[in-house]
C-alpha cells in the first residue's frame, strides 16, 4: 500500500463535488491475496430490495461490515453489519491513517460476470450525513464506473476504469450532485470485489 495516499493519486477534474483515484493502491500481490481471502471469507448474500414496488434480487453479490449499531437501509432494506474480518479492519486502519477520514463501515460487493452491475444511484443516505466521503477500493477484473450530473444534463458523463487494485476517494458535495453506476458489459470479464468504506453518522 501507498505510504501516503495522495503521492500517487490524480485528482479528476469534475464540479460539484472531489474524486481522487490511484489506480495502485495496492501492489498486484496485495490486490491478489485480498481477492482470495475475502472471496472465501465473506459472508456472501444476495440481497432482495424494493424496486418500483417490486421485490427483486439486486444483481450482485454483498455483504455489510461495520462498528456495532452501524445500520445502513438501502431500497427500502435494512442491514446490520457484522464484525469487522481481519483483513477489512486491516484496510480501514490504513485508510484513516493515510486519509485522516474516519470510516465505520464498509460495504462489499462482488461482480461474478459483466451481467453483474449496480445501476445509478448517489451514496446520500440520510445516516451519512452532510456532503459524505466514500473510499472504493477494487479488486479483480476492471470495470468501469460512470458518473452522470444529477441536475444538469448539459454536463458530460464521466468515467473511469477501475483497475485491480486502485482506490476511488468520493468527497465534497460529490454525493448531492451526481450519480454513478457500474453498468453491464457484454464483454468477457473476471470477477470483480469492490470495497466502500464510509462512515456512519446517525444511527438509525
Amino acid at each position: 500500500m501507498q505510504n501516503q495516499l495522495f503521492a500517487a493519486s490524480t485528482e479528476v477534474a469534475i464540479v460539484d463535488g472531489t474524486i481522487r483515484y490511484s489506480p495502485h493502491w495496492l501492489t498486484s500481490e496485495e490486490s491478489q491475496t485480498l481477492f482470495e481471502s475475502l472471496r472465501q471469507n465473506v459472508a456472501w448474500e444476495q440481497s432482495t430490495i424494493k424496486l418500483y414496488g417490486k421485490t427483486v434480487k439486486i444483481p450482485r453479490l454483498n455483504a455489510w461490515y461495520g462498528d456495532p449499531g452501524c445500520r445502513y437501509e438501502y431500497s427500502g432494506r435494512s442491514f446490520e453489519p457484522q464484525p469487522w474480518l481481519p483483513e477489512l479492519e486491516k484496510l480501514r486502519q490504513n485508510l484513516e491513517k493515510n486519509t485522516t477520514y474516519r470510516f465505520n463501515s464498509v460495504l462489499v460487493n462482488c461482480y461474478r460476470d459483466g451481467n453483474d452491475s449496480v445501476g445509478w444511484h448517489s451514496d446520500d443516505e440520510p445516516e451519512l450525513g452532510r456532503n459524505p466521503v466514500v473510499a472504493s477500493i477494487s479488486l479483480g477484473a476492471e470495470r468501469e464506473f460512470q458518473l452522470r450530473h444529477r441536475h444538469n444534463s448539459d454536463r458530460d458523463k464521466c468515467k473511469l476504469n477501475l483497475t485491480d487494485g486502485s482506490l476511488l476517494l468520493m468527497a465534497g458535495e460529490l454525493q448531492h450532485y451526481w450519480h454513478h453506476q457500474i453498468p453491464k458489459t457484454r464483454r468477457p470479464v473476471g470477477e470483480r470485489i469492490n470495497l466502500t468504506f464510509r462512515e456512519i453518522k446517525h444511527s438509525l
